[in-house]
C-alpha cells in the first residue's frame, strides 16, 4: 500500500458491533475532520479515473455527497444528487430497488441530465451493489451512459457487491479495501 493510501486509512476508524452486534462499521467522517488528509483522499480518487471523460458527476445520498461533490469540483463538472424518495421539488425520475429487509427509491431531477451524458458515480463504501444498480438503471431510463463508479472502498468481506456491479457493465475504481 501506498504511504498516501496508508494515511487514509489509519485515519479511518472502524466501529465494532456498529449498528449491530457483528458488524465492524468503517467510519470515514475522520477524513473529513482533517483538511490535508481529504485533500491527499480527493486527489487520489481522481487519479484512479484518470484519462477518462464524463460528462456529469452523480452522487448517492448521503454519504456520497461528500465526496461527489468535491469530485464533481476537482473536475469542473456539473453535480447532481440523488436523493430518497420525495426529497427533490422538480420532475424526477426514480428506480425502486430491493434492499435487505425491503425496498427503497432513489430520484433525480430529470432534466439535470442530459441524454447521451457520459456519467461518472460517487459513492463512499460499495456493499451489496443494489444502490448502484439501481442507478444505473435510473441513467437508462433518461438514456445516458454510467459505466464508472468511483469510491473510497469496497468492502473485503462482501465481495459480492463489486462483481454484482462490474457484471452489469460498471468499472469500479476504488482506493482502499476495508
Amino acid at each position: 500500500m501506498s504511504k498516501n493510501l496508508n494515511i487514509i486509512k489509519k485515519t479511518m476508524k472502524v466501529v465494532p458491533d456498529f449498528p449491530k452486534k457483528g458488524i465492524s462499521f468503517k467510519d470515514i467522517t475522520p477524513i473529513f475532520t482533517k483538511p490535508n488528509v481529504l485533500k491527499l483522499t480527493i486527489n487520489e480518487m481522481i487519479k484512479t479515473i484518470k484519462g477518462q471523460k464524463f460528462d456529469v458527476v452523480v452522487a448517492l445520498e448521503s454519504r456520497g455527497f461528500w465526496f461527489g461533490t468535491l469530485i464533481a469540483q476537482a473536475l469542473n463538472l456539473p453535480f447532481v444528487p440523488i436523493r430518497k424518495k420525495g426529497k427533490l421539488p422538480r420532475k424526477t425520475v426514480s428506480v425502486s430497488y430491493a434492499l435487505e429487509y425491503g425496498k427503497d427509491t432513489i430520484e433525480l431531477h430529470k432534466q439535470d441530465i442530459k441524454p447521451g451524458s457520459n456519467v461518472l458515480i460517487v459513492d463512499d463504501i460499495v456493499a451489496t451493489g443494489g444502490t448502484v444498480l439501481a442507478v444505473k438503471k435510473m441513467m437508462k431510463q433518461i438514456k445516458a451512459k454510467a459505466n464508472h463508479l468511483l469510491v473510497l472502498g469496497v468492502l473485503a468481506e462482501l465481495p459480492e457487491g463489486p462483481a454484482k456491479i462490474a457484471k452489469a457493465g460498471i468499472k469500479v475504481h476504488y482506493l482502499l479495501d476495508l
